[in-house]
């Protein structure tokens, strides 16, 4: 007999395998011409800008690198600050649902933080301007009064509360859903044969969750915190409501006069651009368009990298 004969003869695709497969390959192309239709337009629309001459700009800059710099530091920078407070208090929570907490408290408190991530951003800055920056100020009073001497707490304070550190408060409350989410998930897929081996050669529960937990979770952790940075970069809506913004580049956070972001400038200023300030303002977002899509493609390798879980569970 030939292996002709002796093949097993493939089955016939069904309609509705064929339509499917069909609508997954023009969903992943639709989403493909999208990101690349946005980057041609941000580049051809930011050419006039980065080419302008001085004194066209906004701002009377030199050039666009002079306009876009204190931008991309305020932005990077209250990005950065909202990470310090989000990071240990997302690891925390997600601790404790996935390891401390009874099952019906774990519940609750996980719905609670997922629904979070559901409150508009418009919802953040009210709060941040109504309650958060009046209920901070005389903190930052004090901090002003007795840490003055270091660089951070410099004064002039501002009196209204609304500085680059309140509005890094807010961004931190709103990545929190995010970054516990993702941290909960990676603690619960450590091994349980792990956890039992740290307890059983006498380990407490917290030595157990250093020795066993954190270790197996560091790569999810990691990619957790480059998602967080990446939802603060681009954050608009709550950081132009809560700050005070400025053309600066200064890392004091208690004055009132704080450096400004890229998503907020371009809010608060393209209804008035025209001309080369909207070419200015676009060219801003491409910028911001490169970083958040560095910090996502980074984000997207680490997860992948721990892809595969042990089996030992």
């Amino acid at each position: 007999m030939t292996s002709a004969t002796l093949s097993t003869p493939k089955a016939k695709a069904r309609l509705g395998d064929r339509v499917f497969s069909a609508s997954t390959v023009v969903a992943g192309s639709l989403i493909l011409a999208t990101l690349a239709a946005v980057a041609i337009f941000l580049v051809v629309q930011s050419l006039p800008a980065i080419f302008a001459k001085a004194g066209t700009l906004p701002n009377d800059a030199a050039n666009f690198w002079t306009y876009v710099w204190p931008l991309v530091f305020g932005t990077i920078w209250a990005a950065l600050l909202a990470l310090i407070v989000a990071t240990p208090l997302s690891i925390g929570i997600a601790l404790f649902i996935s390891h401390y907490a009874p099952r019906r408290v774990a519940q609750s408190l996980g719905y609670i933080i997922d629904l979070l991530a559901a409150v508009p951003s418009v919802v953040f800055g009210l709060w941040g301007i109504a309650t958060l920056s009046g209920f901070v100020q005389p903190f930052y009073t004090w901090l002003g009064a007795n840490l003055g001497w270091f660089p951070l707490f410099a004064p002039p304070i501002s009196g209204t509360g609304r500085t680059i550190l309140t509005a890094a408060l807010v961004l931190a409350v709103m990545v929190i859903p995010i970054m516990t989410a993702i941290c909960r998930e990676v603690f619960l897929q450590t091994p349980r044969l792990h956890e039992e081996a740290a307890l059983a050669l006498g380990a407490t529960r917290w030595e157990m969750v250093r020795m066993a937990v954190l270790p197996f979770a560091r790569s999810g952790i990691i990619s957790a915190i480059m998602l967080g940075l990446g939802r603060a970069l681009g954050e608009t809506l709550a950081i132009a409501m809560v700050l005070s913004p400025a053309i600066v580049v200064k890392f004091a956070v208690l004055q009132a006069q704080s450096p400004n972001t890229i998503a907020a400038n371009i809010a608060l200023q393209f209804p008035e651009a025209t001309g080369v300030s909207v070419n200015a303002l676009i060219a801003s977002g491409l910028v911001l368009f490169v970083v958040t899509l560095l910090i996502n493609m980074l984000a997207r390798y680490i997860v992948n990298r721990r892809k595969a879980f042990s089996g030992a569970n």
